[in-house]
């Protein structure tokens, strides 16, 4: 699969990976969706061991600026839903992104460089890798999770 998966993508490869009619492998993908959703509006966690965790992170009204005129404009609060990568899934997709000497990105041949590479950055510590978009968390990875959470 290359680009964009699609919902209807998805319902097509599970319907032809379980050997199930379009419509049964629909229901399935509906299901677990509806069932994110709900947990989400109940604010409750999701955690998937090995793909990430989703969270609903609540944002306090402030007063912000219209960036065109510059008058003051109140942002109501707010709840988002927040995704966190798990470290397995990181891996694999950092794991699918390497390529060969002499080859740039999806196996398109790279004329040779006279710079040298760059340096490799320092790999973060675990402790204080946040895996995410903005961070914090307590990474999940314990046994007692008293956050309420979902796990699957």
């Amino acid at each position: 699969m290359q680009g964009t998966v699609t919902k209807s993508e998805l319902i097509e490869h599970i319907s032809e990976q379980l050997k199930l009619p379009t419509g049964k492998a629909e229901q399935i993908v509906n299901c677990v969706f509806d069932s994110m959703v709900k947990a989400l509006q109940e604010g409750e966690g999701i955690e998937i061991r090995g793909f990430g965790s989703f969270t609903v992170r609540e944002y306090k009204a402030y007063e912000g600026r219209n960036p065109r005129t510059g008058e003051t404009v109140h942002v109501a609060p707010k709840r988002l839903p927040f995704f966190k990568v798990g470290k397995d899934l990181r891996e694999r997709v950092n794991r699918s992104r390497e390529t060969a000497p002499g080859e740039g990105p999806k196996g398109i041949a790279s004329a040779p460089s006279s710079m040298p590479a760059p340096a490799p950055s320092p790999a973060p510590s675990p402790s204080s890798d946040s895996g995410g978009f903005g961070g914090g968390g307590s990474g999940g990875y314990g046994g007692n999770d008293s956050s309420g959470g979902n796990r699957f």
